[in-house]
């Protein structure tokens, strides 16, 4: 089953310590249910800035701009939850803080040599009355 993390202050795993902030507790993806599209708010949100974190619906993501295109991820990394909004982005991939694995942003495999699941990414839709979270 797919998972993703929602809320914060989730530890790292016993006998780990890291500077890195978390960002979670795991959350069942049939808990997306709900409406497919959700106003995220006008064009300009992410403001000149690579990205933003954003709740929606009690789910914490985050907003990238990855070229011309606006994605949404997870944010927090599937491995411990590491808060993904501390990273960066750099040539179309996501940059986990605390491990440094990095996460495609088409469709967000991890980068070789890490064995834990893709991080979990929405589609944006740009219509005319602002931005859009596609949820499935």
């Amino acid at each position: 089953m797919l998972r993703f993390w929602q809320g914060r202050g989730r530890r790292a795993p016993a006998g780990t310590s890291s500077p890195i902030p978390t960002c979670g507790t795991p959350i069942s993806v049939a808990e997306t249910d709900g409406p497919e599209r959700i106003c995220l708010g006008p064009h300009d949100l992410l403001a000149g800035r690579n990205s933003v974190a954003i709740t929606v619906r009690g789910y914490h993501l985050l907003l990238v701009r990855d070229g011309e295109r606006i994605v949404a991820a997870e944010r927090a990394c599937p491995h411990w939850g590491a808060d993904l909004s501390l990273g960066q982005c750099v040539g179309g991939r996501l940059l986990c803080p605390r491990h440094l694995a990095s996460f495609d942003l088409r469709d967000g495999s991890v980068s070789p040599g890490w064995s834990f699941r893709a991080l979990r990414l929405f589609e944006i839709e740009s219509a005319s009355d602002g931005l859009w979270l596609r949820m499935k």
